[in-house]
């Protein structure tokens, strides 16, 4: 909503009050001021000129040599290139000197020989946006329909020196769409009274019903319609102060009858309509709903196809206008129309919202209708309208207004009890301060008990429902930011974070100090990708939603890798080939077909690597993200959280991953995730590179319990440092092979590594050599060659007892 300010003095006198203090109390009152619109935008030695000589211009064929006299001494001379400037016009003359918007300055000049003494202005020069100016002014400079003063201020008549509020209103605030309910907030802010525009209808002998007839079918979407006769009207341009207004308010001018019923749609915020009487095709009026099917061309030209669900004025044939939204071309007022039927109706919000949407039409009047008009002022703007129709054209009110009246909106009244109020604003006001705040609403009072006000609003105030409503009200003119402030009493607990938060921060941490980057999907997903990624939601059915926005977020995820595949197949389009990223989210599991508890969420951790994962240019040095790199990036996650003894890797096969590069993740023998390679297929079929995922079970984990770290001193004896490179079956893993040799060394070994896999031509068939370092310590005493050699060759023993492996000679 734009409010003039010099237009808003016309109902409440703050004269002694800037916008910007305005600005700052009705946003500290609770309707926030975005922005406050200085119309002079720099503007500065812009005068009425009278352009009393316009001649050819010698040397050129589109260009005028004016006389203009801009009340100084001598007229001055003016070259201009507008089409429309001719003699005896009154018009904006910026002089030598003069800033136009942009800091553009006017200097004296010469146009092809002739000298030019300043420039006459259109109003798009003069920071007026091309889509407010009239028609006729469209192309060429402004031409004032109406006496001004030669010399005096330009701006001023231009209403240029005006400034705009911009109310940023929420949706229960729809009081404030319009002049007068701003009027009403301001009033109450400032304790000022409220001026309401006088009523003079004057209307000859004759009756409305004569000419027009009112028949209802809907009465449940449009309660009350009014229908007001103007005759003997002369379309024309509307006077300079109607235009001035509208622009201030972001309204194009365009006839003095449409530019009223505008006008008066900011200024009650009430809607209404003007019918071309002769154009409207029959002497009745009848509101119904559409037929499936019907078409009409609304004045923007376009066709429209209706249905049942909208709402249509017609004249007992044929649609002439979609209530509450748009006219019909076909009873659109002209410049030839002498007579007007002037619509001032109440239409069912909801109806109208139905039709806005459907048709994607949104006007300033269906916005309106949509949050609700009051009932009461309907008539009143209806009298007003016509009042300027009559004055403004010419016209003649014909007498009575044909109606169908089943409106019965009653004002409501709410009880408010102090003590309550007091508690929970955590004041004290007293029953008379809120008394006196209730004056200053308009709202009316009657005091049932010492400290219970039973509290009438008007019906202006439609948000006004229930007691916590009024305690609001009574907040905002009291001043939110003068409630006392104090301090919380009775016991307090400081804030901290649980056990499982703080393990799940640590999860982050090392994520990212890995190089992986945090990301976050949609727990919503579709049909297809909700079916999850290597057969992990086999035996789960979908958990779909009642009422999705789209196919694309109809179903909750099952697992978080299928969107991962979303972020890498983004980053590849935007050229970024190296993606390493994790995600910490929840996944939804339901074993029932219908739904009668909420599906188990769990919450997991995912990641999904591709591309170079190191790489150093100067030394000509590259590593691609492989199976160990990711296997790695987790090892280093289950010792930071302590599970490195409980977790092992177990090769398995899993549907869309690589056969044999992958591995299933167990903790404490229960398997909580996986990790490994995409299946080359898969990646080809999601159109990726060499792709490498895992997934765990991020509550198993962090819930598991762990034994507290024990810091131990560093060694000061010397450890002894033994390698073997054996003979294993090409079956036997490294790690069950780590597994016997830690369970042979006993307490003095510290340390088993495998540094070096042999697959090559010697090696006997079916064999390979795994070559691993063996690290013995005593942290008490230096260790004797004798001592380790005895550890040594239990090792060797069991490995050849228990996996049949040999020492490679």
């Amino acid at each position: 909503m734009l409010v003039s300010y010099k237009w808003l003095q016309e109902y409440v006198d703050i004269q002694d009050v800037s916008p910007q203090d305005i600005a700052e109390k009705m946003t500290r009152g609770g309707i926030e001021i975005d922005f406050i619109h200085k119309l002079n935008k720099g503007i500065s030695g812009v005068v009425v000129g009278h352009v009393k000589e316009c001649n050819q211009h010698p040397n050129a064929d589109k260009l005028n040599v004016c006389l203009v006299d801009i009340g100084e001494e001598e007229p001055v001379q003016i070259v201009c290139g507008a089409p429309n400037v001719a003699a005896g016009q009154l018009v904006a003359v910026a002089k030598v000197g003069a800033i136009l918007p942009g800091n553009f300055k006017i200097k004296k000049a010469k146009l092809r020989g002739e000298v030019s003494q300043g420039m006459i202005c259109s109003l798009q020069e003069l920071g007026i946006e091309s889509k407010l100016v009239q028609k006729e002014f469209a192309e060429g400079i402004y031409v004032f329909s109406e006496k001004v003063e030669v010399g005096s201020d330009a701006l001023a008549a231009l209403n240029l020196d005006d400034e705009v509020l911009e109310l940023d209103l929420t949706p229960n605030r729809s009081d404030c769409l319009n002049m007068i309910g701003v009027a009403y907030e301001i009033a109450a802010l400032y304790e000022r009274e409220v001026r309401l525009p006088e009523l003079n209808i004057k209307a000859n002998e004759e009756q409305a019903s004569d000419y027009i007839s009112v028949k209802v079918d809907v009465p449940d979407d449009n309660p009350y319609y009014g229908a007001i006769m103007i005759k003997d009207i002369k379309v024309g341009p509307s006077p300079l102060w109607l235009q001035n207004r509208l622009i201030a308010a972001g309204i194009r001018p365009i006839s003095n009858v449409v530019d009223v019923t505008n006008y008066v749609l900011l200024e009650y915020g009430q809607p209404l309509h003007a019918f071309d009487y002769d154009r409207f095709g029959s002497k009745q009026v009848v509101v119904r709903r559409a037929q499936d099917g019907e078409k009409m061309v609304t004045l923007d030209d376009q066709e429209r196809t209706l249905s049942s669900e909208h709402l249509l004025i017609t004249n007992g044939h044929e649609p002439v206008a979609i209530a509450g939204v748009m006219g019909g071309a076909t009873s659109e007022v002209h410049s030839g129309t002498t007579t007007v039927l002037l619509e001032a109706a109440y239409f069912k919000p909801t109806t109208i919202r139905k039709s806005s949407r459907e048709l994607g039409l949104r006007s300033d009047a269906s916005a309106r209708y949509e949050k609700g008009v009051d009932p009461n002022r309907v008539l009143e703007a209806g009298k007003r309208a016509a009042s300027l129709i009559a004055e403004l054209t010419g016209g003649t009110i014909v007498s009575g207004v044909v109606e169908q009246d089943q409106l019965n909106v009653e004002p409501a009244t709410v009880e408010l009890e102090l003590a309550r109020m007091n508690n929970r604003l955590g004041m004290n006001v007293t029953i008379d301060e809120v008394k006196r705040f209730m004056d200053r609403l308009g709202f009316t009072y009657e005091q049932t008990e010492d400290t219970t006000l039973l509290v009438t609003a008007p019906t202006r105030r439609a948000d006004i429902q229930i007691e916590e409503d009024l305690v609001e009200e009574v907040a905002r003119l009291y001043g939110y930011d003068h409630i006392p402030t104090t301090l919380p009493y009775g016991a307090t607990t400081q804030g901290a974070l649980t056990d499982y938060q703080k393990k799940r921060r640590r999860v982050r941490r090392v994520l990212e100090q890995s190089g992986l980057s945090q990301v976050i999907t949609y727990s919503l997903t579709s049909p297809e990708k909700a079916k999850g990624f290597a057969g992990q939601s086999e035996g789960l059915l979908d958990v779909r939603l009642a009422m999705p926005m789209s196919e694309d977020r109809s179903t909750m995820r099952t697992s978080l890798i299928p969107h991962l595949f979303d972020v890498l197949s983004y980053n590849f389009n935007r050229k970024n080939q190296d993606v390493h990223v994790y995600e910490i989210g929840s996944i939804f599991l339901s074993e029932e077909e219908t739904l009668t508890k909420q599906p188990k969420e769990k919450e997991m951790v995912a990641g999904a690597l591709t591309g170079l994962w190191h790489e150093h240019s100067w030394q000509g040095e590259k590593k691609t993200v492989d199976f160990f790199v990711v296997k790695g990036i987790l090892e280093g996650l289950f010792l930071e959280l302590g599970l490195s003894e409980s977790v092992q890797f177990k090769q398995v096969q899993k549907t869309d991953m690589h056969p044999g590069r992958t591995a299933m993740i167990t903790l404490n023998e229960k398997e909580i995730g996986f990790v490994g390679q995409v299946h080359p297929a898969k990646q080809k079929e999601l159109d990726l590179k060499e792709t490498y995922v895992y997934q765990l079970d991020l509550e198993s984990i962090l819930s598991f319990e762990t034994n507290s770290v024990l810091y131990q001193s560093l060694p000061r004896f010397p450890a002894m440092v033994r390698d073997i490179a054996l003979v294993v079956d090409k079956e036997r893993s490294a790690k069950e092979v780590e597994d016997v040799i830690l369970q042979a060394g006993g307490d003095l070994l510290k340390n088993v590594r495998v540094f070096d896999l042999y697959e090559g031509e010697h090696m006997e068939q079916g064999k390979k050599s795994l070559a691993f370092s063996l690290t013995y310590l005593d942290v008490e005493r230096t260790l004797t060659d004798d001592e380790v050699t005895k550890i040594h060759q239990q090792v060797l023993e069991q490995l050849e007892e228990k996996i049949g492996a040999s020492l490679r000679g």
